[in-house]
């Protein structure tokens, strides 16, 4: 393997280190993943092996009647998943007045056609995952010049001020998740779970890339979970505030008369949205849909073709049955 490849498995042990120790902290703090509303879930067929990674689009109306005509669509996200997953979302936001969507970027951002991911080693990162599972970035694909697209999220200064008056950082954050990852892997051990092993075997599968897929669609499932556990009780910069804004371009968008609108943030992010959607808006759950996201069927292998037999005229009686054994095997071996 190459010094990059290792580099890429360190990165990919890493991020399911992550995953598991953020899932295994909000298993231990948060209520039942039942009682939760889930904006991902993995689909599976009747062997209950897995078929889809797949996200949410849940909608909210008024609670009171007079205020008939509003709708407001939490539409939860992957950030690289297929490229018919993005195509199916920009046919889904032509049928709203506006599309509330998510970047750390400054005001009134319009992500041209195409864009790629930043410098950031969050996006990095995201771009490598993409590479690795074979999958499309979301930046890519999601047409975000359309009229109907408005940026609703914080500028670069106010993320860094609001994490700044928090005390918090991208390595204290690092180092917590870390420090779980290490508390589950144990706890998985004493299960008799070995996650190390799976990745190994994910990473020298004929179908790596579908094998690592279906590794890490186990751990998204309960992102939910895992972000609200991040959030932690006190909120924090990267949900909590953020969700502030949206939630204020939400009501100014409301005010300006606007019936069908969209939230477009990650899954992660929903549950935190949809209290304040519950208790500040006073709307009430509707209706929901699922996109498939990532497809995760195991590719079938081919039959193998058999040998064909010798010609007689090639293959003279007096040679030993178990001389032509011996060939074949050193033949196939070399």
């Amino acid at each position: 393997m190459t010094r990059r490849g290792f580099v890429g498995v360190f990165l990919l042990g890493c991020l399911l280190a992550q995953a598991a120790s953020m899932r295994a902290w909000a298993d231990e703090a948060q209520a039942p993943a039942e009682a939760r509303t889930k904006y991902v879930r993995l689909e599976r067929d009747k062997s209950d092996e897995l078929v889809a990674l797949q996200t949410a689009i849940v909608r909210f109306a008024p609670s009171d009647p007079a205020q008939s005509g509003l709708t407001v669509d939490l539409v939860g996200a992957v950030h690289v998943g297929e490229k018919a997953y993005y195509e199916a979302l920009n046919k889904q936001f032509e049928s709203y007045d506006v599309v509330l969507y998510e970047l750390v970027a400054p005001p009134g951002t319009r992500i041209p056609k195409g864009a790629k991911p930043g410098n950031h080693p969050v996006a990095m990162l995201q771009n490598w995952l993409k590479d690795v599972l074979q999958l499309e970035h979301q930046l890519q694909y999601v047409d975000y010049t359309k009229e109907n697209m408005l940026h609703a999220d914080m500028s670069p200064d106010d993320f860094s001020k609001s994490m700044n008056d928090r005390g918090e950082s991208f390595f204290t954050m690092f180092v917590r998740m870390m420090g779980q990852a290490m508390a589950q892997q144990s706890l998985q051990k004493n299960q008799g779970k070995a996650p190390e092993l799976d990745l190994f075997a994910a990473l020298f599968d004929k179908d790596r890339a579908g094998a690592l897929k279906r590794l890490m669609a186990e751990q998204f499932e309960n992102v939910e979970g895992a972000m609200e556990a991040l959030d932690g009780p006190g909120g924090s910069t990267i949900i909590t505030e953020r969700n502030k804004v949206a939630l204020g371009k939400l009501a100014e968008q409301i005010a300006a008369g606007k019936k069908k609108i969209a939230i477009f943030y990650g899954a992660g992010h929903m549950t935190d949205i949809e209290k304040h959607l519950l208790a500040d808006f006073h709307l009430k759950r509707a209706s929901e849909q699922w996109l498939t996201a990532w497809k995760l069927e195991k590719t079938p292998e081919a039959p193998k073709s058999q040998p064909a037999k010798p010609a007689a005229s090639i293959m003279p009686r007096r040679i030993p049955s178990a001389r032509l054994s011996l060939a074949g095997r050193l033949s196939t071996n070399r």
